[in-house]
């Protein structure tokens, strides 16, 4: 049954996402009297689909492979690569009749689209679900962080209070805790009234995608659900709503610190004990190889000092919290080509991406991770690869210096090497991700 949330909400967000980038192209080339042949949500392949209907010039339609979708527009050599449109002399409604600034507008109007969505999404979620934010200040006051097996290596200890990470101080806590701390980043401190300097290296983002925290914060921990296949939890006693106390008699204060505790058990039995409606039940549970017991886990962080998000900052940090997606994934692909990054940590067929779904229904966490990958999308769309939008925009940029334009033959050709890239590309994902599972 999670397995089939998880898909749900994984096709139900590529549906939006695909949805709203499809409409941007489709919007921006009716504006400009370019006609529209076919309007799809998923590919169609081999001429398969699940619904569609005509209107006008358009075939409005569903297919059944989720991979994405695809305007097709009159006058242009896109995914369908069907050459016979071109054969005749350009008409007013083709593409290929307009001048360049409008075939650059109907080319980028879908990654505007993405991003539009994924700044509203975050500006809705910061209003609507988060309602506010830990403060720095806060988690300082109440004892500093937690410093992580991870984030030990590189210098940290526990009770450290953050100054500022490379050069600027954040009121949020969201702000040292996101992706600017794991692509090398130089951390001040506060050790006993001595600030410190702690340097990060850019080996560390192979921690976060192996899912090591640097530092963690104090925090309950509530038992959400218990395992099917992993049923030692629940065969030792565990309940769904037990809050984690103690493991081994040693309190636990977070779940970087209750990850690693476990770990030190592995093919072993540790002795824990779970608060229950008040009362403290004590459990001997086995531990399994990979340092698991069989739960599911929900984090909530002790009730640190905090400030409500007002419209004015849910748009500012909105605005701010989608565009840094945009960036640090400009800085990841950068550090895959050069190596720094393994391909394999970082890179997922929607196979994986399914699995960063919540198993249960939460729409919280639903639009979070949909707005991420709006963002991703319009990140990856605009690379100049032939077959992305970014390819097309490319070469209309080729064409408005050199005041030539590319043949058709050209486009065709590399229109195919970059559908021959990304379908190389999605079988690596894929038997990346099925690799993991087995591992």
């Amino acid at each position: 049954m999670q397995v089939l949330i998880q898909v749900a909400q994984l096709i139900l967000a590529l549906t939006i996402l695909v949805f709203i980038h499809e409409l941007g192209h489709f919007l921006a080339a009716r504006a400009f009297g370019v006609k529209v042949e076919k309007f799809f949500i998923f590919f169609d392949a081999w001429g398969k689909k699940i619904w569609s209907f005509k209107r006008g010039d358009t075939e409005y339609g569903i297919g059944w492979l989720p991979l994405g979708g695809y305007v097709k527009i009159v006058g242009m050599i896109d995914e369908s690569l069907d050459k016979e449109q071109l054969k005749n002399e350009p008409q007013p409604w083709e593409l290929r009749a307009k001048p360049n600034w409008q075939k650059f507008i109907v080319m980028i109007a879908g990654i505007v689209m993405n991003v539009i969505l994924g700044v509203i999404l975050y500006i809705i979620i910061h209003s609507r679900y988060s309602e506010s934010y830990t403060t720095t200040a806060g988690v300082n006051n109440d004892g500093g962080i937690y410093a992580a097996e991870a984030g030990r290596k590189y210098g940290f200890e526990t009770g450290d209070k953050l100054v500022s990470i490379n050069g600027k101080s954040y009121e949020r806590i969201d702000d040292y805790l996101s992706a600017r701390l794991y692509f090398g980043s130089t951390v001040i401190v506060d050790r006993g009234g001595k600030q410190v300097e702690v340097i990060v290296p850019d080996s560390a983002f192979r921690d976060k995608m192996r899912g090591k925290q640097i530092f963690d914060l104090r925090a309950s921990i509530k038992i959400d659900g218990l395992s099917d296949s992993l049923t030692n939890a629940r065969d030792a006693g565990m309940k769904k709503g037990d809050i984690m106390a103690m493991i081994d008699a040693v309190p636990v204060t977070c779940f970087s610190q209750m990850a690693e505790m476990l770990s030190a058990h592995k093919n072993d039995t540790a002795m824990i004990s779970v608060d229950r409606g008040g009362n403290m039940v004590a459990l001997a549970i086995p531990v399994d190889s990979m340092g698991k017991i069989g739960i599911e886990t929900n984090v909530k962080l002790y009730p640190y000092d905090s400030v409500a998000y007002s419209l004015g900052k849910s748009i500012h940090y909105g605005t701010r919290d989608a565009f840094e997606v945009f960036y640090f994934q400009a800085i990841s692909l950068w550090r895959i080509f050069t190596g720094d990054i393994p391909a394999k940590d970082s890179i997922s067929s929607p196979i994986g991406i399914s699995k960063m779904f919540s198993p249960t229904w939460d729409w919280g966490a639903f639009w979070m991770l949909t707005a991420l990958l709006s963002m991703v999308l319009a990140f990856m769309n605009l690379l100049p690869i032939p077959a992305l939008d970014g390819g097309h925009i490319l070469f209309i940029g080729i064409e408005s210096i050199t005041g030539r334009k590319l043949s058709d033959k050209f486009m065709e050709r590399a229109q195919v090497v970059g559908m021959v890239m990304l379908l190389m590309l999605m079988v690596f994902a894929v038997g990346n991700d099925i690799l993991r599972m087995i591992n």
